[in-house]
């Protein structure tokens, strides 16, 4: 039955937050129920983000209650957990186009909706955001509003949380700080941080002294503002006596208020508009569960983050099935491999940032959990302590996606590259990803990589190669290695080769012609040699080569190619302005040779989500646009040869 016309007694009658004001407290509970039953119908027919937004269904219904958005503005830390808020501000009859092409985003979008307060994606940005929103609306003198950041205990481990968090706590600005804190992000939660908020939700003398200040401060508070002063520094004093140490987020000058249950919804309202009231900085700690609500969800939280197809009823995950062997994923052929050469080679350590299941690092720390490090979502300091590892003569391989290696930039650069450390970085998910759209898309490495010295920066075809390049890069004695591959599945199903090394800069031809020449650059090489054969049957005869390495480039190959081609086209799955495409423009120029060249990849735009496969067609580089690229270049070199 499809959703969109099932019967709900109250979310038919809710079409934006002011619908839903308008209800009892006692209603809210309903509400919730039916919010979380809608989640689970529409996220089981088309997949997305599943646990995170069940957990937070009480809270969702709380904050809309309570805050008159948009004037009032919430910001959803990461946004996979929004959509709740999705559902309850005017986008419950499209949600079902949910992370499909042209359909709505997986994530908060400014220009989708105005309830849609910032756009968001990476972890750790709502608290700098909201203070950013705040103090301006300040100073625009804009009355009364509302800043509420809502930010999970796994994107406060993530540096930025903590900048904003000193930048807000000497501001004056009305910003409220919702830590919702169910203990995992994508994997279970890791670090000191993990421990100091278990802390505080284990205390039962903390607990039961923290409600009975809460409402004593109720009370005194009327009596004036001298004798409200007196109160908070009693509550202060007792909190800082029964944790042992200060509370971390009074010492920031926040005023903290929690822990408290997340899933009672008519409290949490309560305890909002009670926050309302009070000026400046303050931190609300609730806690939750992760998948509440769906039995299946609740007990396994890392495989129904984003499960995919699945029975609501039953809990099955529909997989597909083949009889025949199916080529790997490439985050799992990394996982393997990386086993594989740290069990010959003691140096190798394995790193990070809070995706270990995601990139398949788990393998490795299952047999080696004293060689692996999952840092948090701190990508900063993941790329940092792989190059203190690397100082003191380790060899780390540090995971980290290809979408998130932009936030740890300056470290790629002054810690590792500019002292010649050898560090590889295994960038997952390099180029577009799908459904999750603009905000994770891989677009950028192979621009930025290239540009910086040192670097060697690398893409495997297939999974062999993927095995090989990771095997060449723990030979080299100095230096960053990057090994960037996309999301999703190879070509090969039999992978498991014996081990061969690359040459570093070294391409490799995959098929004679003589009409043009196709350079590639990683897995859309695949599309490119079902092209050449596609257009040999049209008598057009493409050359290919796998180049392998966008930095340094086989210049050798290079020269052999434009000394016997002036029609060459460009493939690659990244941004066409400074990638590899350019690289090759550059040699071009350099070496004073003239060729038309055409550059396939993803356009200086940022592209929405969609499956992988209409996202290449768009992006024109999938094996029908090299065909038609190719066969209007062998057109033209044609027409000019007989005019």
């Amino acid at each position: 039955m499809n959703p969109i016309n099932t019967y709900y007694k109250f979310l038919d009658r809710i079409d934006y937050p002011s619908d839903l004001q308008k209800l009892r407290p006692e209603d809210l509970i309903g509400v919730s129920d039916e919010l979380r039953r809608f989640i689970i119908d529409v996220v089981s027919t088309n997949p997305g983000h599943f646990g995170a937004s069940l957990g937070v269904v009480e809270l969702t219904v709380a904050l809309h209650y309570v805050f008159r958005t948009p004037e009032d503005t919430i910001i959803w830390d990461v946004g996979h957990q929004a959509y709740g808020h999705k559902i309850l501000t005017g986008r419950r009859k499209v949600f079902h186009t949910n992370r499909k092409y042209k359909g709505i985003s997986g994530f908060p979008k400014l220009k989708e909706s105005p309830h849609d307060c910032f756009g968001v994606g990476h972890s750790s940005t709502s608290i700098s955001a909201a203070l950013g929103m705040a103090v301006a609306s300040d100073l625009k003198k804009e009355g009364d509003r509302q800043f509420v950041a809502v930010i999970g205990d796994g994107s406060m481990t993530g540096g930025l949380a903590f900048e904003g968090l000193n930048n807000a706590g000497i501001q004056k600005s009305n910003l409220l700080v919702i830590l919702n804190d169910n203990n995992i992000a994508i994997d279970p939660n890791v670090g000191a941080l993990k421990e100091y908020l278990l802390d505080i939700t284990t205390s039962q003398t903390y607990n039961k002294i923290k409600d009975e200040l809460w409402h004593l401060l109720g009370k005194i508070s009327k009596l004036g503002p001298n004798a409200r002063e007196a109160a908070q520094k009693i509550e202060h004093g007792l909190k800082t006596a029964l944790l042992k140490h200060s509370n971390l987020f009074e010492s920031m000058n926040f005023r903290y208020f929690g822990p408290v249950d997340g899933h009672d919804v008519i409290y949490l309202s309560r305890v909002l508009k009670d926050l309302k009231q009070i000026p400046g900085p303050k931190l609300l700690h609730v806690r939750t569960i992760k998948g509440k609500g769906f039995s299946h969800a609740e007990r396994n939280q890392t495989m129904w983050h984003a499960p995919g197809l699945f029975d609501k009823n039953t809990g099955e995950i529909f997989r597909v099935k083949t009889d025949k062997p199916a080529p790997p994923r490439y985050q799992d052929v990394f996982g393997h491999t990386v086993l594989e050469l740290a069990e010959k080679n003691e140096k190798i350590v394995g790193i990070t940032p809070a995706m270990p299941t995601g990139c398949s690092l788990n393998i490795m720390m299952e047999k080696m959990p004293d060689r692996t490090f999952d840092v948090g979502i701190a990508e900063q300091h993941a790329v940092t302590f792989s190059a203190g590892l690397a100082v003191k003569g380790l060899m780390p391989f540090c995971n980290i996606y290809s979408s998130f290696i932009q936030r740890a930039y300056d470290q790629v650069i002054h810690d590792v590259a500019l002292q010649n450390l050898n560090v590889v970085f295994c960038l997952d998910r390099g180029g577009l990803v799908g459904d999750d759209g603009a905000t994770h898309h891989g677009f950028f490495d192979i621009s930025f990589m290239r540009t910086i010295p040192n670097m060697t920066v690398s893409a495997p075809m297939d999974e062999v190669e993927l095995r090989n390049l990771m095997y060449t890069a723990q030979l080299k004695n100095k230096g960053p290695f990057a090994i960037r591959y996309p999301r999703g599945h190879g070509v090969i199903a039999d992978w498991r080769k014996p081990f061969r090394e690359i040459k570093v800069g070294k391409g490799r031809k995959l098929s004679e012609g003589s009409d043009l020449a196709i350079l590639s650059i990683g897995h859309p090489g695949n599309f490119a040699a079902s092209a050449c054969k596609i257009l040999e049957k049209d008598n057009i005869s493409a050359a290919h080569f796998d180049m392998r390495f966008v930095k340094p480039l086989d210049e050798e190959l290079l020269h052999s190619v434009f000394s016997k081609f002036t029609k060459i086209i460009t493939v690659e799955d990244g941004m066409v302005t400074g990638g590899f495409g350019s690289a090759i423009l550059e040699f071009m120029a350099e070496n004073n040779y003239r060729a038309e060249v055409k550059r396939l990849g993803i356009p200086d735009r940022f592209t929405d989500q969609g499956t992988l496969q209409q996202l290449y067609a768009e992006c024109g580089f999938d094996t029908a646009g090299i065909i038609k690229t190719a066969k209007k270049l062998a057109g033209k070199r044609i027409l000019s040869s007989t005019g």
